[in-house]
């Protein structure tokens, strides 16, 4: 039996309408190695967010074990402190760990959270939550020189959020060019047997330039570059998978997106409804776009609150929790049993029915760690952004609230596993397929056994291999 190399190309929000479908005559070798690929779109977890989606994918566990709710979590019961997960966040092994743990080497590059670095049987690159190339980024450190040496000084992420677009194009362009450079070295001079990248650029070109690529999208607009930025993106992954395609061997090939993106139609300031709504108190004048953190809160003439982001997380101000709680922990079933039939309610800016998901966390997760929000809120199947701002006459926005910001996630990502040596001769296409699934999928392809993990193993990647 040969040996076992897996090259695991990440894309984060790859969308599979784009992939699939509307973009795939002019994407060559996606086009080829679907041709010879075990495929289908892939459903996030919840919530469909980069932190924690990379991480559900590579260690099997819920967001609710990992305990890692978004990119940004609530510090303990503050009501307006916050932290960010980190690589030391993670107390369960990722699959790179386990790998090393049976004698197998890996190269890892931009698999958030990924800073600090940390030691791997292998090499190891930092993701787009390292600050800067100033500080030490790399297992070992020596890499951080050798990639010093090879491109100068390296990228991790750009500020998409921003209205001088052609900066922000340039820029995602300048870090990915960096990152393929990087990427193109390594793969062709360490002797690795798993080797995963993750691409965030494509997120962010997406974010910042959804609009105008579609014509549905409620503020289209026509630009002779930016129109054409997202395919011009994607045509750029493809020149990259050719090479990859060219210079990992024998090594079978997965791409995967930890979620996919869509249009945004608009953000709902959810605190600014709370306060209409007579849930949420606060003292004084308001300018538009303020946040919680800035403006003086009546704590104790308010039940809940809200956080904004690509859905909302609810926070009920409980008494002995909360430092100024005022719902008795005897009425807390009643007010979360309340605020869940009153989202639900919630319908659109001209009273349309909106098709809104509210989670309680231990509704959807076996375990449920480190500071969960009281309910989890998809407005509009997550067509609608949460905002957390205030000061508005309306909650509904048009545009997002800190900053450009065209697309919003979409549940289901990309899976495709291009088998390089083996007897597939056509495409198999998936229906069903979890991001859970990824982790128990590549230990089997290595030989190990399946770790307890929510996923299961995707049969149809190993059917006819020999």
């Amino acid at each position: 039996m040969r040996r076992r190399r897996l090259f695991v190309f990440g894309l984060d929000a790859a969308a599979p309408d784009l992939v699939f479908n509307r973009f795939l005559d002019y994407l060559p070798n996606f086009k080829k190695v679907l041709g010879r690929s075990v495929y289908g779109r892939m459903r996030s977890c919840d919530p469909p967010i980069t932190v924690p989606a990379w991480m559900v994918m590579m260690t099997g566990r819920e967001p609710g074990e990992l305990g890692l709710y978004g990119f940004r979590h609530r510090k303990g019961y503050s009501y307006t402190e916050i932290s960010l997960p980190n690589s030391g966040s993670i107390r369960y092994p990722r699959i790179w760990d386990v790998l090393g743990d049976n004698g197998f080497k890996s190269f890892v590059l931009g698999v958030p959270p990924s800073y600090p670095p940390y030691k791997i049987n292998g090499w190891l690159v930092g993701c787009f939550l390292t600050p800067d190339d100033n500080v030490r980024y790399t297992h070992p450190l020596t890499l951080k020189y050798e990639i010093k040496k090879l491109v100068g000084k390296y990228i991790f992420d750009v500020p998409f959020r921003r209205e001088d677009r052609d900066w922000v194009l340039d820029n995602i362009i300048k870090m990915t060019d960096i990152h393929f450079k990087v990427v193109e070295h390594m793969m062709t001079s360490k002797p690795w047997d798993f080797f995963m990248y993750m691409e965030i650029g494509l997120d962010r070109v997406q974010h910042a330039f959804w609009k105008y690529m579609d014509e549905s999208h409620n503020r289209f607009e026509r630009h002779e570059r930016y129109s054409k930025a997202i395919l011009e993106y994607y045509i750029k992954l493809d020149n990259f998978l050719g090479k990859v395609l060219n210079n990992v061997g024998d090594a079978d090939i997965l791409i995967v997106s930890d979620h996919g993106a869509k249009k945004m139609d608009g953000a709902f300031a959810v605190n600014q409804w709370l306060i209409d709504k007579g849930y949420l108190s606060i003292k004084g004048d308001v300018k538009p776009g303020s946040r919680l953190s800035d403006v003086e809160v009546d704590w104790g003439d308010s039940l809940v609150w809200g956080w904004g982001g690509y859905y909302g997380r609810i926070f009920l101000n409980v008494e002995g929790r909360e430092s100024m709680g005022i719902i008795s922990p005897n009425d807390y079933e009643y007010y979360l049993k309340k605020f869940i039939d009153e989202l639900m309610s919630i319908r659109g800016p001209e009273g349309e029915r909106w098709n809104n998901i509210v989670y309680r966390p231990s509704q959807i997760y076996r375990r449920v760690e480190g500071n969960p929000p009281d309910l989890m809120v998809y407005f509009d199947d997550l067509n609608w952004r949460s905002a957390g701002t205030i000061g508005y006459e309306s909650p509904y926005l048009e545009e997002n609230d800190t900053g450009p910001d065209d697309a919003v996630h979409d549940y289901d990502g990309i899976f495709i596993w291009y088998r390089r040596n083996d007897s597939l001769s056509r495409p198999v296409e998936l229906d069903g397929v979890s991001i859970y699934d990824v982790f128990p999928t590549i230990l089997k392809y290595y030989g190990l056994e399946t770790i307890d993990t929510r996923g299961t193993i995707i049969e149809e990647v190993f059917r006819g291999s020999r």
